[in-house]
This record gives structure tokens, sequence and C-alpha cells, in this order.
């Protein structure tokens, strides 16, 4: 069994149809579900900060990394906002 982990849910992932704490049967398939996730994320959720995925075993962690260059103004709603 492996699973997909969201570190830190910000406001965009819990506006989003994602799930936190995903499990799969097969590690391959968590993989390139994990890969979608973290290239959705980062592409259009709202760009205050981007997104990294990490493996530990047979799971996945998916982390917010530092403040994207270009971020627009006004928060997410994730309470974690300077």
């Amino acid at each position: 069994m492996s699973t997909i982990n969201i570190a830190q849910e910000c406001g965009c992932f819990k506006r989003s149809e994602l799930e936190n704490n995903v499990t799969f049967d097969n590690k391959d398939d968590a993989m390139m579900k994990a890969q979608g996730m973290v290239n959705h994320m980062n592409e259009k959720f709202c760009g205050k900060h981007g997104f990294e995925l990490s493996e530990s075993g047979d799971n996945f962690s998916i982390a917010m990394k530092a403040p994207q260059a270009a971020a627009s103004s006004g928060c997410c709603g994730g309470g974690h906002c300077s």
C-alpha cells in the first residue's frame, strides 16, 4: 500500500477537488497520481507558493516550498501567508 499525503493543506487545496491521504495498492500508480497532483497544484493554484514531491519508502508527501517569485498579491486563505 502507498499513500499520498499533503503535509499542509493551503486554501487552494481545500477548495480544490483533490484529496489528502489517498491510498493505492500499487506504488507506481501512487507515484503517477502524486506527480500529477504536484503539477496541477503548481500550475493551477494561486502561485503564492510552489509544491514539491518527496518519497519515503512506499509513501509520497507533497509539501509547500519557498514562495514563487511571481506570486500574486493576496492570500490563498491557508493561514500560512505572512
